[in-house]
Parts: C-alpha cells; sequence; structure tokens
C-alpha cells in the first residue's frame, strides 16, 4: 500500500462510516441474476433501492457527522445535477443541517422538486455543471460553508466504502466486483475497502463510452479532462477525475472498460424485465459490461453495482426502445415491392408465419426517377431475438422480396 492515501482513507474510517450508517441507511439487497450473463454466478447489489435511489447518501452524510459544531452551525453547500443533491439533501435534513444546492438551471425539474422535498435551498445556476460547481465554491466563501464534495473526499470515499463491507457479509468466496465510475468516490470506496479485507478480489470499472475520463486518465498514466461529455448516464458524465480518486484507482482496480449508450439502454431493460428493478443509465453500466462480455467473469462469482434508480421518466420509453433494438426484440426492416394488389398480403402473412408482429407500416412510393410501378414498405416489428428477425429476412427473400 502506497503511503499517499493511508492518511486520507483507512479502513478503520469505513468501519466507523458503517457504524454511524447502521441506522441511517438501507442495507440494500443483493439479488442473483442468472440470466444477465449466463456461465457466471452473478448478482446485483441494489443501491437503486437505497434511501433517495441511489448510493450517494452513504458519502453524504458520513462527511456531515465528522463536521464540528461550527461547521454544523454555519451550514453546507453543494452541486450536483441529480443524487449527489438529493444524497447531501436527505443528510442535512437528518442532521439537522442547513444545505444550499447548486444546480444548473437545466436540470430535470423531477431532480430539482425531489431535492427540494428533503429540504435543501435550491441555488438555479445559469450554465451548466460547472458554472454551477463555481457558484458552489463561491457561496463556500462568501458564507462559510462547508463544500461537500461529490467524490473527491476521504470521509465521502470511507462512506461509500460501507457498501463493500456489506457485500463481504452478503456473498461469501467472492471473486469479482462491477462498479460504475463517475467522478470516481464510489469505486475508490469500493476498491480500497474490498481489497484491503481481500486483495484477491478483483475490481472491474465501468464507464459510459461517451465520458470516458478516468479509462483515459489511467490509461494515459496522468489526469486529463475532456472537453465534453455525452451519454445517457448523465449520473457518471464527469469531464475530469478526482484527484484522491484517481490516485485510489490507479492503485486498487485492476481494470476500467467502458459500454456504449445502446449497451445501457439494453440492460436497464433487461433489469426491468428479468428482475422489476428500475435503474438510471448510471446504475445499469455495470450489468451491461456483464452483459456483452467486456469484463472477465467467466465461470467467476460477481455483483454488479446498481447504483442509483432515479431514471428521469420523460427518457424511460426512449431507453426501452433502444434496448429493444439492441436485444432484438424488435426491428426496422425495408422491402422493395411493385405497387400491386396484393403485396402487403404477401409482406404480413410469411411474418404472421414466422412468428413476428407488425406494429408500424409506412408506404412510400419511390424516388424520382426510378421504376414508375415502385414503392417502399417501411416495417416495424415485435421479434424474439436476432436469430428470430434473421429467420423472417431469410424467408421474405426467399418469397422473392428484395429487402433494403
Amino acid at each position: 500500500m502506497k503511503k499517499e492515501n493511508s492518511n486520507a482513507l483507512s479502513l478503520d474510517n469505513v468501519y466507523k462510516a458503517s457504524y454511524v450508517l447502521k441506522n441511517i441507511i438501507r442495507q440494500t439487497d443483493v439479488i442473483y441474476a442468472p440470466k444477465l450473463r449466463p456461465g457466471c454466478e452473478l448478482y446485483l447489489k441494489t443501491e437503486n433501492l437505497q434511501v433517495t435511489g441511489s448510493f450517494k447518501v452513504r458519502g453524504a452524510y458520513y462527511k456531515m457527522s465528522q463536521l464540528t459544531e461550527e461547521e454544523k452551525a454555519k451550514g453546507v453547500v453543494a452541486c450536483s445535477a441529480g443524487n449527489h443533491a438529493q444524497g447531501v439533501a436527505l443528510a442535512a435534513q437528518m442532521s439537522g443541517i442547513k444545505s444550499v444546492i447548486c444546480l444548473p438551471d437545466g436540470a430535470p425539474i423531477s431532480k430539482v422538486e425531489a431535492t427540494k422535498s428533503y429540504g435543501a435551498e435550491i441555488c438555479l445556476v445559469q450554465g451548466v455543471y460547472d458554472d454551477a460547481y463555481n457558484k458552489a465554491l463561491s457561496l463556500r466563501d462568501e458564507m462559510g460553508y462547508t463544500f461537500i464534495h461529490p467524490f473527491d473526499d476521504p470521509d465521502v470515499i470511507s462512506g461509500q466504502g460501507t457498501i463493500a463491507l456489506e457485500l463481504a457479509e452478503q456473498i461469501p468466496a467472492l471473486d469479482a466486483v462491477i462498479v460504475p465510475i463517475g467522478g470516481g468516490g464510489l469505486i475508490s470506496g469500493i476498491a480500497y475497502t474490498i481489497k484491503s479485507l481481500n486483495p484477491n478480489i478483483k475490481v472491474y470499472g465501468v464507464q459510459a463510452a461517451g465520458a470516458p475520463s478516468m479509462l483515459n486518465s489511467v490509461h494515459d498514466g496522468q489526469i486529463e479532462t475532456l472537453d465534453s461529455v455525452f451519454t445517457i448516464a448523465d449520473g457518471i458524465a464527469v469531464k475530469k477525475p478526482g484527484t484522491l480518486t484517481y490516485d485510489i484507482c490507479s492503485e486498487y482496480v485492476d481494470e476500467i472498460v467502458s459500454v456504449t449508450d445502446d449497451e445501457i439502454s439494453a440492460a436497464i431493460l433487461a433489469l426491468m424485465e428479468q428482475h422489476k428493478l428500475v435503474t438510471e443509465g448510471a446504475g445499469a453500466v455495470a450489468v451491461a459490461a456483464a452483459m456483452f462480455g467486456k469484463v472477465d467473469i467467466q465461470g467467476k462469482k460477481a455483483v454488479c453495482i446498481l447504483s442509483g434508480g432515479n431514471i428521469d421518466v420523460t427518457i424511460l420509453s426512449r431507453v426501452i426502445s433502444r434496448g429493444l433494438l439492441m436485444s432484438g426484440r424488435s426491428c426496422h426492416l425495408m422491402i422493395e415491392l411493385v405497387d400491386k394488389p396484393g403485396q402487403l398480403l404477401t409482406v404480413s402473412k410469411i411474418i404472421a408465419e414466422h412468428g413476428g408482429n407488425v406494429t408500424a407500416v409506412h408506404h412510400e412510393h419511390t424516388n424520382p426517377g426510378s421504376d414508375v410501378n415502385g414503392c417502399y414498405l417501411r416495417l416495424e416489428l415485435e421479434t424474439r431475438n436476432f436469430e428470430h428477425i434473421e429467420k423472417i429476412k431469410r424467408a421474405l427473400t426467399e418469397n422473392g422480396l428484395k429487402i433494403i
């Protein structure tokens, strides 16, 4: 173990956090999930069912419990567009501390209202997360508030590390833990704690392909800032990892991988269908990594951390549509036809005979310059899987139909 982390973070501190949080948070269940990734013993740690809908309350509450009486009297400030805001607000309410949360003015209304419901004073800041962050720091300096960092703080990291203590009891003989990474607070706490208890357990980190800040930084051996981030996993869309979290990840995390938005959508859908669990994008990345073979867990006992469940319901239908396409449960076909009676009947008969269900039909005449009798048929189908799609396509072409 390197010296630089020993004074900032210790196993004693994680155990202390566990004691402080005992009657505050929910010890979330671990669920066996054999179908998500055949060939291994996979479990889900359901932090999406934690109070406030994410793990963030662990670190926030423990950090606040360590403040001096003078600091508590002055209050705390934080910035976040989501789960950290709600974690800090609830922790402050439970501790009788004033909290001010700076949010970018474009934050989803549902998240703003949820944060307000936990008793926080909301400060909407024009711009993006970085503008909200700068405003929080200026309020800290001006009003004497304590700034509660979302990830780069040893007490916050110790609070998140309590998840690893629970896992050690809940899943004996564990081989691997798969953890989402945004700024790195969650994986730092889990990796440090689990490796201190058993260095043989593998710790895999997962980032969204549209926000690979920690992945790039660890790969290149220095902290790097992304120009922009773009992913449905807004909870882990972080441009730059923390200094402390970067050091811990470099030392304790075995491998960091990335998953695409389509893979994340498929994981959200699978968790809903198979386990009746609602997760947000960030909460499903670990499952996406397991489902799509990004990490080596074949024949092993592994657990995915479902870090949060606060998905914005306004995007849920779009996520489900993408998930259906990604898992071969729906498909779009375009067929070139001659515009004469009975063509549509032929197509629908073939699809029905092979167990497909047509959910939408778009009939269009071909472009200028092409056959005057030509037309296109665009279909949306409900299917079972990719194999089923290929079977339908084969049947259509064998009947002389041309798929574009």
